[in-house]
């Protein structure tokens, strides 16, 4: 029972300390941190640090954390800024969108039957962690109950070749688009941005401040009541259709949450919400046996290369044929593919400071609609 207790204690507060040692060491940053809490994780599981018989714990943990997070991750959402997106804006998500969806079920023709079982998943979760992030590609992992393995390996690819991805649009990208798409046209000088860095702040040390504690706790209880009230009302469909309810009617409910001024004002959810991601990591990372990871390698990355170069081709395609600017879908893109917190990064590197909030916008955006749209996708891929 001690050794359980203190195995719990090392799944909460590890990701404090990978958070901690990210914000003092830039390479650790680097790598950011739910790569180091995947790390963390594979080496606690693989060295024989879990105590025997902590398997049921291991998921306990993996299944409670998705659906504590999800709220507080959408409780900041602004949904009316939503529709406040300018229209070549919205017209690039869209085609984004578009692009990612064509390219996941185009794979997936593609490569069925080539060593990969259940392919029809790995779509959908693809969708979602394209079109939102990391909470939406564990969310799915629970919806459609996919191996640890699996998804470690998804994950792991995903932040391989998107950090290949991420590089060319900080480097080349701009001049690449460029040579398709047109300039994008400043509303004022001010737009532009001097060269300096945006990525200096650490949120995370103010989740404990006497300011932001007891709101967060309220805040985290709301979480709470979401997921029970979601639990109970799953408990009317089949059993095994009950944890696709549960994420979906917690989704929603978030989304409504966040349309109370006293909830989408409490500071620091997001970042309390990607804490319980952190710990899903570790967790989920400890329960994967490495030695049984070889032989489904090469689909999956070549899945997941299609999915993401394959859909930036396509976008720019339609980009071109709906004249949007290049800056606009370097943005678009930078949040489908790479998520929300890359936005202000390329958005230095493109020196365009206008770009910043649609790009902010259009990955909220995405992790609000990534769980719906995945299961959706994979439920349609399931079909064929």
């Amino acid at each position: 029972m001690v050794a359980k207790i203190l195995l719990v204690l090392f799944y909460v507060l590890s990701p404090a300390l990978i958070l901690h040692l990210s914000h003092r060491y830039r390479f650790i940053n680097r790598l950011g941190a739910v790569v180091v809490a995947y790390v963390v994780g594979i080496v606690v599981g693989n060295v024989g640090l879990v105590p025997e018989g902590s398997r049921l714990l291991q998921e306990f943990l993996t299944t409670l954390t998705i659906p504590l997070a999800i709220p507080l991750l959408l409780f900041s959402t602004n949904i009316r800024q939503w529709f406040s997106l300018a229209a070549t804006t919205a017209l690039s998500m869209v085609a984004g969108l578009v692009s990612m969806l064509v390219m996941v079920v185009l794979g997936f023709f593609i490569f069925s039957g080539h060593g990969m079982t259940d392919l029809w998943k790995i779509g959908g979760m693809l969708v979602g962690v394209y079109s939102g992030g990391t909470p939406n590609l564990a969310a799915l992992k629970i919806m459609l109950q996919i191996p640890d393995d699996i998804y470690l390996l998804t994950h792991t690819y995903d932040m391989i070749l998107s950090g290949v991805y991420f590089l060319f649009l900080i480097s080349i990208g701009q001049r690449f688009f460029r040579l398709f798409l047109p300039p994008f046209h400043f509303a004022s000088t001010q737009g532009l941005l001097q060269q300096r860095d945006l990525d200096g702040e650490n949120p995370y040390t103010e989740l404990l401040s006497k300011t932001n504690r007891w709101p967060l706790l309220r805040a985290l209880g709301l979480s709470v009541l979401i997921f029970a009230v979601s639990g109970g009302i799953s408990l009317l469909v089949p059993a095994n259709s009950q944890m696709v309810v549960v994420i979906l009617l917690i989704t929603t409910l978030g989304i409504g949450a966040s349309l109370l001024p006293a909830v989408n004002n409490t500071p620091r959810t997001f970042e309390l919400g990607m804490y319980f991601i952190l710990i899903f990591s570790v967790v989920v990372a400890s329960l994967v046996d490495v030695t049984t990871l070889g032989g489904k390698t090469p689909t999956l990355f070549a899945y997941l290369a299609l999915v993401i170069f394959g859909s930036l081709a396509l976008h720019i395609f339609l980009a071109r044929l709906l004249r949007i600017d290049a800056d606009t879908v370097i943005v678009t893109s930078t949040a489908l593919i790479c998520s929300p917190p890359f936005v202000p990064v390329v958005a230095g590197a493109l020196r365009n400071r206008e770009i910043v909030v649609s790009g902010l916008t259009v990955g909220i955006v995405g992790y609000a609609v990534g769980n719906y749209l995945g299961y959706l996708v994979a439920v349609l891929l399931r079909s064929f």
